[in-house]
Formats: C-alpha cells, sequence, structure tokens
C-alpha cells in the first residue's frame, strides 16, 4: 500500500497548553482509520494539520505529491439560498467537466429525490451531511477525513452512512465518539491522549481490538508507577540516611533520585486520568405512579405526531426513544411531562413532580453569562446534595480549569457544555430525569461516566439519543416511531437490535414486493417468462401431492398474514407493554410467522412454475 501522507514528530499548543508532542504516523491507501481522545485532546486541531488548514509548532506534515483530500466538517456551512447542484459543485476547478459526476453523486446518496435546484438550507440535518459528503467526493478525494459525521444524525442515517463507508473503496479518517460506528467502519484506532507514551497510541484492528489493547497498557503502566514509586522511596531513604560514600557515587546517587521523582509524577499524571464525577440528586421516596399518559394524540396540522398513546413512568421507568428526526419524539417527550398538552386524552402528573430537563439545544444554558455565573448566580457555593460546596470546586469536577471558569459559555465547545448543562441539573432534586441528545459532543469516556451515573438512579429516566450503544446501556425499554406512509407508527423493542432487525425486515419486504410487481409487468409483455429454463426445456411433471399443495397454499399465506396481523396489533397494545416477559414471546412468534411466510412464498413460487412449465409443454 502506497503512504498518502507522513507525520513526522509534530507537535502543537494552543495558549501554552501543550496538545500533543511528537507525534508520528502515516496514513496508506486503503486505511480506514478512527481517531478518538478526550475531548480538548487536540482530535479536530490534528484533522486541520493533516489537511494543512493549520501550520504545525514543530514537526514536519509530508503529504504525497499532488495528494488530494477531502475534509467534512462537524458542522458544514453552505452558501445563503445555495442549491443543492450549486454546493456540489462550488469547490470544482471546472464546473462543465464535473457535472456529469456531481450528477452521479447526487443519484447515489439519494439527493435527486429533492432536485437539483432544492435549496440546501431547507433540508434537514442529515441530508445537508450528505450533500456536504458529495461535495467532498466529487473532488475524487485520495484521503477523506471526516469530523464528528454522526453528530447531530438520526439512527436511519447512520445506518445508511455505516453501509455508504463500508461498501466505498475510500481511504479515511475520521473523528466520532459512537462506539458502535466505530466498531463496524473503522480498521484501525488512534487513540490522542495524554495517558498514552507518546501522547498517541495506535491499534491496527476493531475498536474491540483497541479497548483490549487500551486496558493493558493502562495496567502496566499502574504497576510500573508503583515499582517507580517503591524505587523513590528507597532512593530517598538512602540519602536521608546521609550514607558515606565517595563524593562522586554519592551525587550520581542523587541525581538517580530527581530522575526517579520526575518518572513517577510523570506516571502518575497519566495514571490519574480524567476524574469526572457525576451524580444524580433525587427526591425521597415518591409514588409509584409517576405520570399516566391515558390514549393521548397530538397533530400539527395535518401531520398526526402520535394517537392514542398510553403509558406509564414509574421509578424504575428507562425509556429510549428512537427515530427519525423531526418524526415527534422531543413533542412526546414534553407532552409528557407537562411541558405540552395533548390535543386528546390526558396525561396525569403525581402531585408536586420534580422533573429535571436536558434540552437538546442546551437552551437553560446563559451563552453570554460564565461558568460560574451558570452554575451559581448569586454567591459561592452550590448546595449540592445537601451540602455546600465551594462553586470553582463543584465545577473542577467536571473538568473545568480554572482559567475557564470566569470565561463566556459561548466560549465552551460543545461538549464542554453538554457538561456544563449535566453540571446544572445535577444540583437539582427530580423524580423524573428527561435527556434529549445528552450523547452529543460528549468523548467516549464521560459517556461511560454518564451512563454509570444513570445506573445509580433511583428515578425514572426518558432518553432521546442517536447513539445505539449508550441507549442499549441504559435502556430497557425502547419506544420506536417510524414513518409508515402516512402514519407514525408507535412500537417498543427491547434492546436496540429488534429494531434494526424489523427495520431490515421491512426492507426486504419493501424490495421483495417491488419484484412481485416488475415480474407481473413483465410476464403481460412476456407469457410464460416467469418459467425457469431448466423447466421449459424438460418440465417435470406435477405429482398429486403438488396440485393439491398449489391449490390450498394461497389460503395457507392468507391464514398467516392474518396471525401476523393479529401477533403486531397485539404487540403495540397497553396490556402488553407492562409485561416484558409476554412482548419478548410476542416478539418471537412475530420473526417464526414471517420466516414461515417466507417460505410459503417461495415455494408457492416453485410450484406455480412447474405448473406453468406443464402448460407450455401440454402436459
Amino acid at each position: 500500500m502506497a503512504i498518502l501522507l507522513n507525520c513526522h514528530k509534530v507537535s502543537k499548543s494552543f495558549a501554552g497548553k501543550t496538545l500533543f508532542k511528537n507525534l508520528s504516523f502515516g496514513i496508506e491507501t486503503g486505511n480506514r482509520i478512527g481517531l478518538i481522545g478526550p475531548n480538548g485532546a487536540g482530535k479536530s486541531t490534528l484533522l486541520k494539520i493533516i489537511s494543512q488548514k493549520l501550520a504545525v509548532d514543530n514537526g514536519q506534515v509530508t503529504p504525497q505529491r499532488g495528494l488530494r483530500i477531502g475534509y467534512l466538517d462537524q458542522n458544514p456551512e453552505f452558501k445563503p439560498q445555495a442549491t443543492i447542484l450549486d454546493s456540489l459543485l462550488e469547490k470544482v476547478n471546472d464546473v462543465h467537466d464535473s457535472l456529469a459526476k456531481a450528477y452521479e453523486w447526487l443519484a447515489i446518496l439519494e439527493l435527486n429525490r429533492f432536485g437539483e435546484n432544492f435549496l440546501v438550507g431547507n433540508l434537514a440535518g442529515g441530508w445537508q451531511k450528505r450533500v456536504a459528503l458529495a461535495r467532498e467526493l466529487i473532488l475524487d478525494p485520495h484521503l477523506l477525513l471526516l469530523d464528528e459525521p454522526t453528530n447531530h444524525l438520526d439512527v436511519k442515517s447512520i445506518l445508511w452512512l455505516e453501509s455508504f463507508l463500508e461498501n466505498s473503496n475510500l481511504t479515511y479518517l475520521m473523528i466520532t465518539h459512537d462506539r458502535l460506528f466505530l466498531q463496524r467502519t473503522v480498521r484501525k484506532i488512534m487513540d490522542l491522549d495524554i495517558r498514552n507514551p507518546d501522547f498517541l497510541l495506535q491499534v491496527e484492528g476493531s475498536y474491540a481490538d483497541f479497548l483490549e489493547k487500551k486496558q493493558a497498557i493502562i495496567e502496566g503502566q499502574m504497576s510500573k508507577e508503583s515499582a517507580v514509586k517503591n524505587l523513590l522511596v528507597r532512593e530517598v531513604e538512602w540519602l536521608r540516611r546521609g550514607a558515606k560514600a565517595r563524593q562522586t557515587k554519592q551525587k550520581a546517587r542523587i541525581e538517580r533520585a530527581g530522575d526517579i521523582k520526575e518518572e513517577f509524577n510523570d506516571l502518575k499524571q497519566r495514571n490519574r486520568g480524567r476524574e469526572i464525577s457525576f451524580e444524580f440528586s433525587e427526591v425521597e421516596k415518591g409514588p409509584q405512579k409517576l405520570v399516566v399518559a391515558d390514549a393521548i394524540s397530538k397533530s400539527y396540522g395535518n401531520n398526526q405526531v402520535f394517537k392514542n398513546f398510553s403509558y406509564t413512568i414509574t421509578p424504575r421507568t428507562r425509556l429510549a426513544l428512537l427515530g427519525e428526526n423531526g418524526i415527534g419524539k422531543s413533542t412526546l417527550l414534553k407532552v409528557l411531562v407537562g411541558q405540552e398538552s395533548p390535543d386528546s386524552g390526558n396525561v396525569k402528573l403525581a402531585e408536586g413532580l420534580k422533573v429535571a430537563y436536558f434540552e437538546q439545544k442546551r437552551e437553560t444554558l446563559n451563552l453570554k453569562n460564565s461558568l460560574l455565573k451558570n452554575i451559581c448566580p448569586e454567591g459561592d457555593y452550590v448546595n449540592c446534595q445537601g451540602q455546600f460546596i465551594f462553586a470553582r470546586s463543584y465545577l473542577e469536577r467536571f473538568q473545568f480549569r480554572t482559567d475557564q471558569m470566569d470565561l463566556p459559555v459561548e466560549r465552551l465547545s460543545g461538549g464542554e457544555q453538554s457538561r456544563l448543562r449535566l453540571a446544572q441539573i445535577m444540583l437539582l432534586d427530580c423524580q423524573v430525569l428527561v435527556l434529549d441528545e445528552p450523547t452529543n459532543d460528549l468523548d467516549v469516556e464521560t459517556l461511560i461516566t454518564l451512563e454509570n451515573a444513570l445506573r445509580n438512579f433511583q428515578g425514572a429516566v426518558i432518553l432521546v439519543t442517536h447513539d445505539r450503544y449508550f441507549m442499549d446501556q441504559i435502556a430497557t425499554e425502547i419506544l420506536a416511531m417510524d414513518q409508515i406512509e402516512n402514519d407514525t407508527l408507535v412500537q417498543f423493542f427491547s434492546e436496540y437490535s429488534q429494531w434494526e432487525n424489523w427495520i431490515e425486515e421491512q426492507k426486504q419486504l419493501l424490495q421483495r414486493n417491488s419484484v412481485q410487481t416488475l415480474d407481473k409487468e413483465k410476464n403481460k409483455r412476456e407469457p410464460n417468462s416467469d418459467i425457469p429454463s431448466s423447466l421449459r426445456s424438460s418440465p417435470k411433471k406435477m405429482t398429486f401431492k403438488e396440485k393439491f399443495e398449489l391449490e390450498g397454499i394461497e389460503a395457507r399465506i392468507l391464514q398467516l398474514e392474518s396471525s401476523l396481523m393479529e401477533l403486531q396489533t397485539l404487540s403495540t397494545s397497553e396490556e402488553l407493554f407492562k409485561d416484558h416477559i409476554r412482548m419478548q414471546e410476542v416478539c418471537a412468534e412475530i420473526q417464526s410467522l414471517q420466516n414461515e411466510i417466507e417460505k410459503q412464498y417461495e415455494r408457492w413460487s416453485y410450484l406455480d412454475s412447474i405448473k406453468k412449465a406443464n402448460e407450455f409443454a401440454g402436459n
């Protein structure tokens, strides 16, 4: 494989803070690399250095001659009033020569459904990401850089992007904290972390392979820290005894103690990591029914968001909402906790119910005020679970530096703003914790800490997230909202993979129906064209048993499909929502029936082809 780009002893600092130093690595043709690490480690900075948008302080970046680099920004920008086609051609040298390629990418990325003259500003976020991706791919890049490509995408858009990357021949380096996305799309991990030897840990293989290697390195460093600490203690004791020895030997021993101390401090700093402290506060034990929603419906104009939905929230509810952007997840959240009223039905809240709400866009934060003023508008102390804590010390728990605390919040990154909003929420007593897209911009280490805090929380958790791993770690029920023709179908699943399997089944069903429609049209034009060529030349004579089976197979399929419809209706009933064991049984029965129907259709097609072949041959 050819080396596309080589970085040698690259270093970068900002405002006196060293992000990384002496990084050395290469990128080869065919590499699929995931760049991970804590927020603030310098991942986006490194991407900009590779793309030559930013200069290094020290070291060298050597690209292959003529290297073309595509760069998908975390938040792509477009010209005002730009059409899809205008945006695709924005970076090309010759519009005329690139027009054919633009139409090709319009089709591949399914953007032609809107038309080339559709305004990009009127597209949803996921489709805007596709336009931005097409804008880079039209340049035919040798290396594609992607900065948080899944951020703010819904799950279906993420699945599409996964499939696109897996089936492409692209060489790419991307930053992402989506663990399942990493596992499915990369073949090498580059971990940028101050705790790593030389800042950068490179592991060939999947994200799971990386986790094993990382754990081994951390354990090795912890063991080394202990050994160096013991050696340092012995050296200090010897020096304090004032042991008699030749002057040169004693001087060397003193210098050695200094080196050991420096090594110990370095290891201690690396091993300390980023100690983020998350702990949600809850009120004393309250009622078992916190929220009861009875046959609620909500519409906006002609758009039915949900209809006749019933649900009961208890202190141990762990509910995740799943669905495309704009389908109504946030609306359902607000109706459930009384922030919006349903059009019909009613929502009963427990008396004095306390709800803490993490908003998708973190609107509660005052961007003009400092971090300290957002946490503590008055005075210098915050009340955290009955204890008064110095506000600056409280912010340090969330990995905020002293020099950040007086800055306006608008100067923070997206991940830092999310951490600050979580810090606000953890000062509130609550029985219901509502989290609308809390995982955007958070690094893996913070996500793991948040997962542990939510597991220990004794109240109810209602969650909207497109991070599938995070969803499965927290939720015991997944409510999926899917657009089926003009209606929103609301279904419950016990884990994310069940929904993904259901989606795949719907795709296969749609493809099968499309194929059957095409076959019918083809048969109108070409009689007997559905007879296999092997049967046309020497048709097998149909047995009496096969004739009898063929006569009854249509009725058999209708009966199976009727049973399937009954089970699917049952799967959305309120009674079944409360019986998780029966819900799993029903889901298994639905899967079994779908498999049997598929087999029966295949058998029907086979028997029908034999019958037609016999008729064609005059048997």
